[in-house]
């Protein structure tokens, strides 16, 4: 079976999880920590960065950062992952999603204005795939009313909009290193810090509610309990497991960016006749190959597609069940203006197999049966 995915490996973890061993400094914020969180600010010209135990956490603390209260409102697609929800209702938060644009699969900007109400705090911006939603109206919109703007760059490390870096454009960013995502650590991500005022008050919220982070830097004498938080810290084994991916991100970016445009290529001539739909990238964006999906007729050919791929020994899978259809979604959110495409575009959306390391053979085969599969 050619996996659907496999967890990045470039052969140094080990070397670098031993290191950390032997330093006899396995708990969080050790020497792989700090290197990771450096190295992330350095190349995505990050005001700070801080590792978190995963996306999901690295969201919860941004919406904490928010400042939400119960009974306000946060703006989010509803194609998108249970974390992006879930961060804004475990700081109180109600759900008020809006459509997606067709082209993209991300939050669509000119749907965000008429879901405005005077409750409305936060706008999150999931960049789905790697490929940046509309970030200067989505800013333009959130600095006419007065709202904080997250973004959910889960997908997007290594992708940029207009040359900047996602994660760096809204008030905060979302990584995750899921062993799902092109660098991983197991479980793990990163919360993205575009002001400074925010610093002191992420570094209590991640360390448990203290001041610990100013007590090593010297800036106090002694640590203690200042505020609520909880423990945010990933493991520095994780840490360094995930050091040795971001010596070696490049190559991993390239290795991916083969395998897509190979597929991309390869079903371009579907697509000219109307087949299948392929992704859409708009020219101001730059995307990581994080995923690559093709979009069938609708559900029942979709169906039929994963079904004929997997008797040929293929995983392809599809995507997420729209969270407004959710129990969850109905219980803690509403639907705003009709849902013109989520629904109906997520019925049709089919991923491939996508991951570093991929062999020419199998991403072959994997061509070879798709394009079987609409030639019969």
């Amino acid at each position: 079976m050619i996996p659907f995915n496999v967890p990045p490996c470039v052969g140094d973890e080990l070397d670098y999880v031993k290191q950390a061993i032997d330093s006899h400094k396995i708990c969080g914020d050790g020497a792989f920590t700090k290197q990771c969180n450096a190295w992330l600010e350095e190349r995505f010209h990050a005001q700070k960065v801080l590792l978190t135990t995963s996306g999901t956490t690295a969201l919860d603390m941004a919406m904490l950062l928010c400042d939400i209260h119960p009974g306000d409102e946060v703006i989010l697609p509803s194609f998108t992952f249970s974390s992006t929800a879930t961060a804004a209702v475990l700081a109180g938060a109600k759900l008020v999603f809006v459509d997606i644009r067709p082209d993209t699969m991300n939050i669509d900007e000119t749907k965000i204005e008429q879901a405005i109400t005077d409750k409305t705090r936060v706008i999150i911006a999931m960049h789905y795939a790697g490929v940046a939603c509309e970030m200067d109206t989505i800013m333009d919109i959130a600095r006419r009313h007065d709202l904080k703007v997250v973004e959910d760059a889960a997908q997007g490390v290594m992708s940029s909009y207009k040359g900047k870096a996602l994660g760096t454009i809204g008030d905060f960013g979302c990584y995750s290193f899921h062993e799902t995502k092109n660098y991983s650590m197991g479980e793990g991500g990163a919360l993205v810090i575009n002001n400074p005022a925010y610093n002191e008050r992420a570094e209590i919220l991640r360390e448990k509610g203290t001041n610990r982070a100013k007590f090593f830097r010297g800036q106090v004498d002694k640590y203690t309990w200042v505020d609520f938080g909880d423990s945010y810290l990933p493991s520095e084994l994780n840490a360094a497991y995930l050091w040795a991916q971001l010596l070696h991100a490049d190559e991993i970016n390239d290795n991916r960016m083969a395998t897509w445009n190979a597929y991309h290529n390869a079903f371009r001539p579907l697509a000219d006749a109307g087949r299948v739909e392929l992704p859409t990238i708009p020219a101001d964006c730059v995307h990581n190959a994080h995923m690559f999906y093709l979009k069938c007729r609708d559900l029942e050919e979709r169906t039929a597609l994963i079904r004929h791929l997997k008797a040929n020994d293929i995983l392809a899978v599809f995507h997420y069940i729209p969270l407004h259809s959710a129990p969850a979604g109905q219980k803690f959110g509403r639907f705003d203006g009709a849902d013109v495409y989520t629904t109906a575009e997520s019925e049709r959306l089919v991923r491939l197999p996508m991951y570093y390391g991929l062999t020419e053979a199998d991403r072959n085969k994997v061509i070879a049966k798709v394009l079987e599969f609409y030639a019969q």
